[in-house]
C-alpha cells in the first residue's frame, strides 16, 4: 500500500524534483561532491549545522542517544535522500546524529548558498517547509509503532520498510544489509531477543538470512501483524 510506505518514508529524494532544468542548474552550481568514509559522522548531535547533504550513493542512518548512552535509530538515508536542513533553517544546533553505514558519495550545499537559493527559488522554499511538515509526521509515525505495538509487530513494519528503503533504486529485492545491533536499535529492543526473533521468522519460512543480509520470502505472515494485504504494498 502505498499510503502504508509513505506513512514512513521522508520523501527528502523528492526535494529537488520540481524544479526547472534553470532552477536545478542553480543547485547543481553551488554544490561540492564529497566522500565520505563508513563509520564518519555526517553530522552530530549538539552539532553547529554549516549546510546541508544530498547522498548520491550509499547509506546513513540518523539517531539520538538516550540518558544512557544506547542508540534509537530513526531512519536510515539512501541513495538521492536530502538531509541537515532542519536544525540549519530552525537556527539552532542538531538535535540528533548521522553517521554513514558505508562509505558514501554525496553533495554538499554550504550554509550561505542554500539560504540564497531559497530566497532565488521561492517554489523551493515552499516544498522544503512541506516536507518538514510531512517528515514530522513520520516521526511521529515511527514514535507511535515504538511505543504501541510488541515487538514482532515491530520487526515485521520494519523488515518491510527496510527492505523497500535498501531496494528502492534497484530493479531487483535487495537484502536488508545491518548489523544486528542497529536493527535491534531500530525496533527498539536487545539484540538477544531480536536473534530470538528472527530465528523464529526463519524456521516459519517468512526470511531467509545469509552472513547478517536478511532477505524477506514469504511477507503474508507479517502482513497478517499488520491486517494488510500483499496488494496493499503494491
Amino acid at each position: 500500500m502505498k499510503d502504508f510506505f509513505t506513512q514512513f518514508d521522508f520523501q527528502s529524494n523528492l526535494l529537488f524534483q520540481e524544479l526547472t532544468p534553470e532552477e536545478n542548474q542553480l543547485v547543481c552550481n553551488v554544490m561540492e561532491p564529497l566522500t565520505i568514509k563508513k563509520g564518519n559522522m555526517l553530522f552530530y548531535e549538539q552539532g553547529i549545522p554549516t549546510g546541508i547533504f544530498q547522498i548520491k550513493h550509499g547509506k546513513a542512518k540518523k539517531f539520538k542517544r538516550g540518558f544512557s548512552g544506547d542508540e534509537q535509530i530513526f531512519y536510515i538515508y539512501t541513495d538521492g535522500d536530502v538531509l541537515g536542513y532542519h536544525a540549519l533553517l530552525g537556527e539552532e544546533r542538531y538535535q540528533d546524529s548521522c553517521q554513514a553505514l558505508e562509505d558514501l558519495e554525496a553533495n554538499f550545499i554550504a550554509k550561505d548558498d542554500f539560504l540564497r537559493l531559497l530566497k532565488e527559488i521561492p517554489s523551493l522554499q515552499h516544498t522544503f517547509i512541506k516536507n518538514i511538515s510531512h517528515e514530522f509526521g513520520v516521526l511521529a509515525n515511527t514514535i507511535a509503532v515504538l511505543a504501541q505495538k510488541d515487538q514482532k509487530t515491530r520487526l515485521a513494519i520494519f523488515l518491510l520498510l527496510l527492505e523497500k528503503r535498501f531496494s528502492q533504486n534497484s530493479e531487483k529485492v535487495q537484502g536488508i544489509d545491518l548489523t544486528r545491533d542497529d536493527l535491534a536499535n531500530i525496533i527498539g529492543t536487545s539484540q538477544e531477543s531480536l536473534g530470538r526473533n528472527l530465528k523464529q521468522f526463519k524456521e516459519e519460512g517468512i526470511i531467509e538470512i545469509d552472513k547478517r543480509k536478511i532477505y524477506i520470502k514469504n511477507r503474508y505472515p507479517l502482513l497478517q501483524f499488520l491486517d494488510l494485504k500483499l496488494a496493499d504494498l503494491q
